[in-house]
């Protein structure tokens, strides 16, 4: 047999890629807007544009459009009324938050039967391991010359810190600062702290501490 008189065979389609939707956002009730309003409900830190558009299978610059889209539409610029929400980004990433004209109102909610501010000595306890990350409690202890246990398991309650480790000489746990808390604080990374770090001692000076403390409780 001849080339000319060879059939092709049919070579099998190539496998869809696993991370590919199975239908097409457009197609939803209310179109890829509404699916792109979804997944930012639910979403509980602010996410890179660039990760919507691979959850959405939507190219990048399209979601970027949507995103600016439903900012407007949040503030009333577009027709509609005002929302007590708003569509903000914060970092590299966006979010959904309750619109700042509303913080009292929301804030009589949220706090309900909690302390509405973080107290004096968590602040300070918070300001410590900020700038002397990742630190131990015994160490923060030797910096504000009080016991920080309480005040280290209350701000790790409330997501601003966190356990990173242990200290390889005392085997005391280490903590930093959390993404939360950088949100909370409206920055994107630590080096938009205020240069307050200099007139706190160095962590090497505190080496010990946590041994000391443990033979006096």
């Amino acid at each position: 047999m001849s080339e000319q008189d060879e059939t092709p065979i049919d070579e099998p389609a190539a496998p869809t890629p696993a991370d590919e939707l199975a239908f097409d956002v457009d197609d939803l009730p209310g179109g890829a807007l509404a699916a792109l309003e979804a997944v930012l409900m639910v979403a509980d830190e602010p996410i890179p544009a660039i990760r919507l558009a691979s959850v959405l299978a939507l190219p990048t610059d399209r979601v970027a459009d949507l995103l600016a889209e439903l900012a407007a539409d949040y503030r009333g610029e577009r027709g509609g009324r005002a929302r007590g929400f708003e569509l903000r980004q914060v970092g590299d990433g966006w979010r959904i938050y309750s619109a700042p004209v509303y913080a009292d109102v929301v804030g009589r909610f949220v706090l309900d039967g909690q302390s509405a501010r973080l107290t004096q000595a968590a602040l300070e306890t918070l300001a410590v391991i900020a700038y002397r990350q990742p630190v131990t409690r015994g160490q923060v202890s030797a910096v504000r010359g009080v016991n920080v246990d309480g005040v280290v398991r209350t701000l790790t309650a409330r997501g601003l810190v966190a356990e990173t480790g242990t200290d390889p000489t005392s085997g005391a746990l280490l903590y930093e600062t959390t993404g939360y808390f950088l949100e909370r604080m409206g920055l994107s990374s630590l080096d938009q702290l205020p240069p307050l770090a200099p007139y706190l001692p160095d962590i090497d000076v505190l080496e010990g501490m946590d041994q000391t403390i443990e033979e006096f409780r």
